[in-house]
């Protein structure tokens, strides 16, 4: 939030900033004058008798009242324009990308209406572009909020849908979070934004429609079929929604929201070790998510786990 990446989020810092200087002045002035009142109204050491006794002052009353009620008014006028502007809706802007997100226990499902594209977890939009979010959830409250873009936005449980607006105007990743308790990986429930040029935009969508790809070895293909196809998606096959859109995983910044891809072992791990990782603990990475256990409910090998993750770790996108 203190590094403002976007429009939205200038705005909300920018109201920061604000109630901040304006709580250092008061704060200032108060102990300026409290400061002043210590020292000129001390006892001094040879005074006994009573102080005069002052009971209010007409002037000073409205001072104090009028003062604070300026600042209100000086403070509201932008939070009200910044709130109202939050919710702004770019949803028949004919040059706004549309994108559904749907919360789930403890993922973020990403649909573009216009270019017959879902993924999950890696929010890839083009830089500089106003992108139109329709929010709903498949099952409890979750908030969607990328600190560094925009404020919060909740997905409410009820069907209502919420919309809301924002643009990154440099490419980068930006992190984005839950910000709405909603189960004990509440605080696992990570997603990333990643802001690309427009070509880079152009050739990521073309990728995600291309054929779905299958294991080499013809056995592993057939479990893998049988046993992940049937709730996650791949390439051109119809996405069921009931678990995350696996096309290029392997080019993902992250695996399950929290386990960073990182070759150089720095900041995270290889996506292979945190492939395996993943398949071989889904409830130890991120308990009470609602993955069947590979082992115990997909009756997998470790030597099957093993190579499902070999192959999704290289399914990458051109």
């Amino acid at each position: 939030m203190l590094r403002p990446q976007g429009p939205a989020a200038e705005s909300s810092f920018d109201l920061m900033k604000l109630s901040i200087t304006i709580m250092i002045v008061v704060l200032l002035i108060v102990f300026s004058i409290a400061a002043y009142v210590l020292v000129r109204f001390r006892r001094k050491p040879d005074q006994r008798e009573m102080p005069e006794q002052v009971e209010g002052s007409f002037k000073l009353e409205v001072l104090w009242t009028v003062i604070p009620l300026i600042l209100v008014v000086v403070l509201a006028v932008p939070t009200v324009k910044a709130v109202f502007a939050a919710g702004n809706d770019h949803s028949n802007d004919k040059n706004a990308i549309k994108v559904k997100v749907t919360g789930h226990q403890y993922w973020w499902e990403f649909q573009y209406t216009d270019y017959g594209v879902t993924t999950a977890q890696d929010l890839v939009i083009p830089a500089g572009k106003d992108i139109a979010f329709e929010l709903s959830t498949k099952d409890v409250l979750h908030s969607f909020w990328v600190p560094s873009l925009s404020g919060k936005m909740d997905t409410n449980p009820d069907g209502t849908t919420n919309r809301f607006s924002f643009s990154a105007p440099n490419e980068g990743v930006y992190r984005g979070k839950c910000a709405e308790l909603c189960g004990p990986s509440h605080g696992f429930m990570e997603f990333k934004v990643k802001s690309v040029s427009e070509a880079e935009f152009e050739k990521w969508v073309n990728s995600m429609k291309s054929p779905a790809v299958l294991p080499e070895d013809p056995a592993l293909a057939e479990k893998f079929k049988s046993q992940c196809l049937t709730c996650h998606a791949m390439g051109d096959m119809p996405d069921m929604s009931s678990a995350p859109n696996l096309t290029g995983i392997g080019s993902r910044e992250s695996v399950a929201g929290i386990l960073l891809n990182d070759d150089t072992g720095v900041d995270g791990a290889p996506v292979l070790e945190n492939l395996k990782t993943w398949l071989h603990d889904t409830q130890g990475v991120k308990p009470g998510n609602k993955m069947p256990d590979p082992k115990k409910d997909m009756n997998l090998s470790d030597e099957e786990i093993d190579g499902i993750a070999e192959f999704l770790a290289g399914y990458t996108l051109d």
